[in-house]
């Protein structure tokens, strides 16, 4: 798959704006943004690991776009803090 047909097909997914959480959650806001968090995280990580591993465009674009959600994660996060 070339990176433009990876991108062709990630303009086709509608965005609904909702998150998958891979574990429960306290039922707290900012619970539920560190669990998104850290889940983007997470996920940024093993893209990484998998594109120094098998290298290539496509590993590429799917580690930036792991690092994408993780940034915004971060972002939502620093929203949701305690203050």
């Amino acid at each position: 798959m070339s990176i433009s047909d990876l991108k062709a097909l990630l303009d086709e997914v509608p965005d609904t704006r909702e998150l998958v959480l891979r574990r429960g959650l306290l039922g707290v806001a900012w619970d539920a943004a560190y669990a998104v968090w850290s889940d983007a995280h997470v996920e940024a990580e093993d893209a990484l690991y998998r594109w120094h591993r098998i290298g290539g465009a496509a590993s590429y674009a799917a580690y930036r776009a792991a690092q994408d959600r993780e940034d915004a994660a971060q972002d939502a996060l620093a929203t949701a803090a305690p203050r």
